[in-house]
């Protein structure tokens, strides 16, 4: 497991990520607890969040209301920072159960809440929801990339990732572009 010194080594790597648009470099569904299926395409449906996830079917307990669990239809986490904390494993990254790892700025300065993304034919829009290190998280990736990850700065920079709801269906491909995107004509 990544220590502290080799996450906080890893910052000004991870400050370089793109701004304005960059690469989707993995996309996972979780159809299940526990299970993980590293997909080549997906499509995004504004009902569904990705197709085939279990997220239709959560309820974490923290959820107020059905527009909490909306806020946290999609998560996307920068993957300059979860090949960090896997130790350059990209075999380790769908534990992180995020399903887009992107090489884009997540920071809360480059994406505020209600930033709208192009990713691939759909668009996402950011929420507020802020997404954070767990206890999954913390037995899989250890307690230096928790406190990492849910520091100031890591906050700040959204280390451990956003969530996002799905304003616009699509299809999504590894290796296609995430950008920020105009909002569209209703």
């Amino acid at each position: 497991m990544a220590g502290k010194e080799s996450l906080e080594a890893a910052l000004d790597l991870v400050r370089q990520s793109p701004v304005g648009s960059g690469v989707i470099d993995m996309i996972v569904r979780r159809p299940a607890v526990g299970i993980r299926e590293v997909l080549e395409k997906c499509e995004l449906t504004v009902a569904d969040g990705l197709v085939g996830d279990s997220w239709p079917t959560r309820w974490s307990g923290r959820e107020r209301d059905r527009q909490q669990h909306l806020a946290m239809q999609i998560t996307l986490m920068n993957s300059r920072v979860i090949d960090v904390i896997a130790d350059g494993d990209r075999n380790r990254w769908a534990l992180a159960g995020d399903q887009l790892f992107v090489d884009f700025d997540l920071s809360e300065e480059n994406l505020p809440e209600g930033t709208e993304l192009a990713v691939g034919d759909a668009v996402l829009a950011v929420t507020a929801e802020p997404h954070l290190g767990c206890s999954k998280f913390r037995e899989r990736f250890g307690r230096d990339a928790v406190l990492f990850v849910n520091s100031e700065l890591g906050r700040q920079l959204n280390l451990r990732g956003v969530n996002a709801r799905v304003v616009r269906s699509g299809v999504v491909t590894t290796g296609g572009v995430i950008s920020k995107s105009v909002p569209f004509p209703e």
